[in-house]
């Protein structure tokens, strides 16, 4: 387990996420999006970088393996600790995650864990971040594989967290607790395709940022988001997946976020640019800031307000 990571002396621990950079062959597009990344990291400092999944379109690479190899260079050259998860088109054909997997544990700086075998998905792990004197836990950050496709034929549409990965997050986060005094440690959770919650918080609450698509989430509901609101501490979800969406939403205490999609080489938005979220833990606090981070320099503190239907008429 990668225990490596820990809160600075001011208390703060800092993230950026980046999500579908759909890189390809290293073309303009693929260039403009490591220009972006390059620009938000010099400027944000963070000590954690995570892409949450569609890293590479393989279905576009000529040879998916050095789309990936370029990809990830561009985080490991920034000496900042990374982690690519594993979306949808990351592995469609010529490519395997595992060979996937393979590329990203030879470039330094990653603290990817293929997780355990008798689990679905592979990158399923949980990371503690050490608070600023390295003495004990003061974050956990969950990695889960939220898969590509359903596999059933009489379910259509994406994939879902299954069970197993439920069972191992339930065991991890009571592991967890137990080592802290019986108290849920502050947690975080990173994967590709959203929730189906994601869509409820839309539909039901307060929301901050945008929804300029419908929230492509599996058809299948498994109980992931349940298991979480159960186990406690959970301050926060991130995915990506959806390019146009960018919102936040809080259900039954959990704050429901998306990135900002990062990579240029895919479909987009007139006037909605590409970019990055950024997330601020601070030592201590059972909550979290976040912002977006824009290819033009513009940093969103304060994203538009999304009321629901019943709210309005209030």
């Amino acid at each position: 387990m990668n225990d490596n990571l820990m809160f600075r002396p001011d208390g703060t621990f800092t993230i950026v996420q980046f999500t579908d950079l759909h890189w390809h062959n290293g073309e303009p597009e693929d260039r403009k999006t490591k220009a972006l990344m390059e620009r938000v990291l010099k400027e944000e400092r963070p000590d954690l970088i995570v892409l949450t999944g569609d890293v590479i379109e393989s279905l576009r690479c000529k040879d998916p393996l050095q789309a990936y190899r370029d990809a990830v260079s561009v985080v490991e050259a920034s000496g900042i600790p990374w982690v690519t998860l594993f979306g949808n088109h990351d592995a469609e054909r010529n490519v395997t995650k595992e060979q996937l997997l393979g590329v990203q544990l030879e470039h330094s700086g990653t603290i990817i864990e293929p997780g355990p075998e008798e689990v679905d998905g592979l990158g399923n792990f949980v990371v503690r971040v050490a608070d600023s004197n390295g003495e004990a836990p003061a974050l956990a950050l969950f990695f889960l594989d939220s898969g590509a496709y359903s596999e059933l034929p009489t379910v259509p549409g994406y994939d879902w967290i299954h069970q197993s990965q439920i069972d191992w997050y339930q065991s991890q986060a009571s592991r967890i607790q137990e080592q802290n005094e019986g108290v849920p440690l502050p947690s975080l959770a990173f994967f590709h395709i959203p929730l189906p919650e994601y869509r409820e918080a839309w539909d039901r609450e307060i929301c901050y940022g945008h929804r300029y698509e419908k929230v492509q989430s599996p058809t299948i509901n498994s109980g992931f988001f349940a298991e979480m609101v159960r186990a406690g501490g959970m301050m926060g979800t991130f995915c990506g997946h959806d390019h146009i969406n960018d919102y936040e939403g809080r259900l039954h205490g959990i704050r429901l976020c998306y990135g900002r999609a990062t990579g240029y080489n895919t479909y987009g938005r007139s006037f909605f640019q590409r970019g990055a979220r950024v997330i601020r833990i601070s030592q201590g606090e059972n909550d979290f800031t976040t912002w977006l981070h824009l290819a033009n320099g513009k940093k969103v503190t304060s994203p538009r307000q999304h009321s629901p239907v019943w709210y309005s008429r209030a």
